[in-house]
């Protein structure tokens, strides 16, 4: 949480599309005494992401649209690996940061077009284009512009080492709890199973490391004269 000072104004710290909540303990260290708000349409993610945050008076997780958020409602929006999973991501940035209130921090992560040469990463992408037309990714372009009155501080690309036991473990995640979850509630277990027999077919064996690139962008609302 470099990028998200302590010094904010008053209010809530938004997370949309938080998933089962994986950043609340660091967000709760860094930011104590604040209320925490995840966001997530996905119910049963909801239960988990409450699960975690059970006990802690200033957490709190809401099923809904987290694309739109309450103008000037918010000290800060922090989303990590969410934005690239809505219908229209840039429309959904550009609600973020009118949701901030004069002094808040817009800090968002997300997998941008081109991740990796090679890795598995990749290897998806490769045998997913073979069997669904890629998508319109014209929406990246638009993403700064889409901070209306925001300063951007920071647009840069973010490397991890990453490491998966297996080819297969990685692509279960990917398919029950990761972006490719709606692909396979529209298409079924069948075609699921297609993809996962090409995947393995063109993955090493054993553990599998790479070092993907995400983009990260931070921008902070103007304080008022």
């Amino acid at each position: 949480m470099r990028a998200l000072p302590t010094e904010l104004p008053d209010g809530p710290v938004f997370v949309p599309c938080c998933g089962t909540f994986p950043e609340l303990d660091v967000l709760s260290g860094h930011l104590p005494g604040r209320e925490i708000a995840g966001i997530d349409l996905s119910a049963g993610m909801v239960a988990r992401a409450r699960r975690r945050g059970a006990g802690d008076p200033l957490v709190r997780v809401v099923e809904g649209d987290a694309s739109e958020l309450e103008p000037a409602s918010a000290a800060a929006v922090v989303s990590v690996f969410g934005l690239q999973q809505l219908p229209e991501p840039d429309a959904a940035l550009r609600s973020w940061a009118t949701a901030l209130r004069p002094g808040g921090v817009l800090s968002v992560v997300y997998w941008p077009h081109s991740t990796e040469p090679g890795g598995p990463f990749t290897v998806l992408s490769d045998v997913l284009r073979e069997r669904v037309p890629a998508g319109d990714r014209s929406w990246e372009e638009r993403l700064v512009p889409a901070l209306e009155g925001a300063v951007l501080e920071r647009d840069e690309p973010l490397s991890f080492p990453m490491v998966h036991p297996d080819a297969d473990t990685f692509f279960t995640a990917h398919t029950r709890s990761g972006p490719m979850r709606p692909l396979a509630d529209a298409r079924g277990e069948e075609f699921i199973a297609g993809l996962r027999a090409e995947f393995l077919r063109r993955s090493p064996a054993g553990e599998w490391r790479h070092r993907p690139t995400a983009r990260h962008i931070v921008a902070r609302a103007a304080d008022r004269a």
